[in-house]
């Protein structure tokens, strides 16, 4: 099998190991990514020798796992993560064993692993696959299969249910029945999971691949209920007809999602919740309307994102994005001061790409999404962002006192400025001093 360039640390490692006598093989994803012709971003070695022969053979390497056997060989801005054969004991947290074995066989060390897919471990000396857990055979057929006993599997680590449906969704392969099954009986027990791990969790289903699939088994295992019941709340709220012709708004939502090219945490998040006050705020008068839904949408994605532990320059593009989707409709009408600072939010992309998903998923029209990006490609920066003509020691100077009424003024010139009644430091002192006279 031929290994990529970014695997030449893990050959390295394996091959010193091998020369003094100890089993060293690729293990786990890096080598279903292999199979499936696909890059790996990390490449695991599980080995025969014990975490202090390694970390003897490789002198800088830091033992991470000591309870598991775990030490990270790190070179030139690369690291693998080299672990010694074991089996587990008893699990009673929902993550951790009680204790760990370290053997000397590698299929003990497979039978103690998530996924059948995920067992698999290649020998680069002799370009041999071993495979316990037939997983070699899962992968033709496209299957998502827990090893042994998938309530066991589970219950070793609730956040493996997580990771089903990631890989599920990733490689639009089936999940097989009794796997399924172990899932929807203990999906509650999700929330004894740490915050973090679930978003990272999360994280990946939204932006690997596969997204609207994950939602869907997500919802189908009963996990969508426990962590995100805004989203679930989505499903059956109808929408006008004439703006929304896919449906209601989990159907569209999961349209939007179908739409996404690896993208950011940010706007992945944003597609999801971009209505999520949507179900709260239904109405019918004339016809079905959501009044508000964008500024509730915003509080609530905040809410949501803080309950996960994002990051909080993602939760608040995150806000922004949710906060001002619908202000798309209004940019043909828009003064061009306000359409300037709309245009120069931060991450603007981002906004443009929630919007054009949004028409697309929706009834298709994309006349304001042409316009905006006519009016990106016209305006210079210079024009969306100009330097202030004057300052706040201009109007102290004028004997304006320092308070709210500065950021008036300031917010009043900038706006003729950015309208282009102003020109010059000149031209704003005198409309200063006609518009708001000491």
């Amino acid at each position: 099998m031929q290994l990529p360039f970014g695997s030449a640390l893990a050959r390295h490692v394996a091959e010193a190991l091998t020369s003094h006598g100890f089993a060293a093989y690729l293990v786990g994803g890096c080598v279903r990514d292999l199979l499936l012709g696909l890059e790996s971003k990390d490449y695991d070695i599980a080995t025969s020798a014990r975490p202090e022969q390694v970390t003897s053979l490789f002198p800088g390497a830091e033992l991470i796992g000591a309870h598991f056997g775990v030490v990270l060989v790190t070179r030139e801005g690369q690291s693998v993560e080299v672990a010694t054969f074991r089996s587990d004991g008893a699990y009673q947290d929902g993550r951790h064993p009680e204790s760990v074995t370290y053997e000397t066989d590698p299929r003990q060390d497979a039978l103690r692993r998530d996924f059948t897919i995920n067992s698999l471990f290649y020998d680069i000396a002799t370009d041999q696959i071993l495979d316990f857990c037939n997983g070699q055979a899962d992968l033709r057929a496209g299957i998502l299969r827990a090893i042994g006993q998938p309530q066991k599997r589970f219950a070793e680590d609730y956040l493996r249910m997580l990771r089903a449906v990631r890989f599920v969704a990733r490689f639009g392969y089936a999940m097989e029945s009794q796997t399924m099954a172990a899932i929807q009986q203990l999906h509650p027990r999700i929330v004894e999971i740490s915050a973090e791990r679930i978003r990272d969790e999360l994280n990946r289903i939204l932006t690997e691949g596969g997204a609207s699939r994950g939602l869907r088994l997500l919802d189908e295992t009963g996990l969508l209920n426990v962590l995100l019941p805004e989203v679930k709340a989505m499903q059956g709220v109808q929408q006008p007809p004439e703006f929304h012709p896919e449906g209601d708004v989990w159907t569209h939502t999961l349209l939007m999602l179908d739409g996404l090219e690896k993208p950011s945490v940010a706007l992945a998040w944003g597609v999801l919740l971009h209505d999520v006050a949507k179900p709260p705020t239904f109405t019918v008068t004339d016809r079905i309307r959501f009044n508000g839904h964008a500024e509730l949408g915003a509080t609530m994605s905040r809410t949501i994102l803080n309950r996960f532990k994002l990051p909080g320059q993602d939760v608040e593009l995150v806000h922004d994005l949710v906060l001002n989707h619908m202000r798309f409709i209004e940019v043909t009408k828009m003064k061009q001061s306000t359409l300037k600072r709309f245009l120069r939010q931060p991450h603007f992309d981002r906004h443009l790409e929630l919007h054009r998903l949004d028409c697309m998923s929706s009834n298709g029209r994309l006349e304001n999404f042409e316009f905006v990006r006519g009016k990106l490609a016209e305006l210079k920066p210079e024009e969306l962002r100009p330097p202030r003509l004057i300052t706040g020691n201009d109007l102290i100077a004028m004997g304006y006192a320092q308070g709210e009424l500065f950021r008036q003024i300031l917010t009043a010139v900038e706006d003729a400025q950015l309208n282009g009644m102003l020109e010059s430091r000149e031209q704003a002192l005198e409309f200063v001093a006609q518009r708001f006279p000491v």
